[in-house]
């Protein structure tokens, strides 16, 4: 296999101010993209706005020889985004790779948590990656060309206390992703799902020194620019941190067939043990067991004490 290359596209890549973001952008630039460098410029919980993040990384680029722009739309404001797409096609033509990895962080336990909060989490990473995506989906239709990365999380596949704003947004952009694959298939649209882990402002404070060194944003990155090259697969969720790579599956099980005799809530009980019979599968109580299975392998691997 070649060397994965961008020469020629344009990619637009939200939250790009900082952590995943900056290093998603930095890295598509160095491989020949032409990068929209997107931030809002807020807190972690999504309050105020700057446009210095996202035209420091937009310089940092242009310094290192690459071409970009920056832009600081707030990715949940339609008018806002649709500046944005027509400000990367004036300049470069249209965008073929879109990286919605923008979000904001407003944990509590749910019997804590204000409506207004679940609302707000919602509406940035899964509303505003329709808005981004619908803002690009019907030029990459026409050129039939699309590449889309949805940003979900280990708190959305498997849950996390304290997350259910976020878990429920994270898993709503697997939901987004599986139709998009469907309806993009034809325009040679694909759309996959990253699920990283990684050392950034969201998680500082919450797992120990350690392990955050081998949790680098670069090790996630590598994941994502497959996920939106040329030859990338779609409807494809790809978890990645620590060096780590794994897919998350949605499995069925074969289940089994009651008679309409049979047909009661008694007799569902019964065989529950065949119903869910998981075969050889794993499953995760929550989205620690992942990480923790990431971060054991590499530090196992770089003699990492994790105590």
């Amino acid at each position: 296999m070649g060397d994965i290359r961008f020469d020629g596209r344009t990619a637009i890549v939200t939250g790009a101010g900082s952590g995943l973001g900056r290093s998603h952008a930095m890295a598509l630039a160095a491989r020949g993209a032409n990068v929209v460098v997107n931030d809002l410029g807020g807190a972690m919980d999504g309050t105020g706005a700057s446009a210095g993040a996202a035209e420091t990384v937009a310089k940092e680029i242009e310094l290192l020889g690459g071409r970009a722009m920056a832009h600081g739309a707030n990715v949940t404001r339609p008018d806002e985004v649709a500046d944005m797409v027509a400000q990367a096609e004036a300049r470069w033509g249209g965008v073929d790779i879109l990286v919605n990895n923008a979000g904001i962080l407003r944990d509590k336990s749910f019997s804590k948590m204000s409506l207004e909060d679940f609302r707000a989490v919602l509406e940035v990473h899964l509303i505003g990656s329709v808005v981004c995506t619908k803002a690009v989906w019907d030029g990459m239709r026409e050129r039939n060309y699309g590449r889309i990365a949805m940003t979900s999380s280990s708190s959305g596949v498997y849950g996390n206390f304290g997350q259910s704003n976020y878990g429920a947004a994270k898993m709503g952009l697997v939901g987004l992703m599986n139709v998009l694959h469907l309806e993009g298939a034809k325009y040679n649209v694909r759309v996959n799902t990253l699920s990283p882990t990684a050392r950034t402002r969201m998680t500082e404070g919450l797992i120990p020194e350690a392990a955050l060194k081998l949790m680098t944003v670069e090790s996630v990155t590598a994941g994502l620019l497959y996920l939106v090259s040329e030859d990338a697969p779609s409807r494809l969720v790809l978890c990645a941190g620590a060096g780590g790579y794994a897919a998350t599956r949605i499995y069925e099980t074969q289940g089994i067939y009651l008679p309409p005799e049979q047909q009661t809530p008694e007799a569902v009980a019964a065989a529950i043990g065949r119903v869910i019979d998981p075969a050889g599968q794993e499953m995760y109580e929550n989205g620690s067991g992942q990480t923790l299975k990431f971060i054991q392998h590499a530090a196992k691997h770089f003699g990492v004490e994790l105590g």
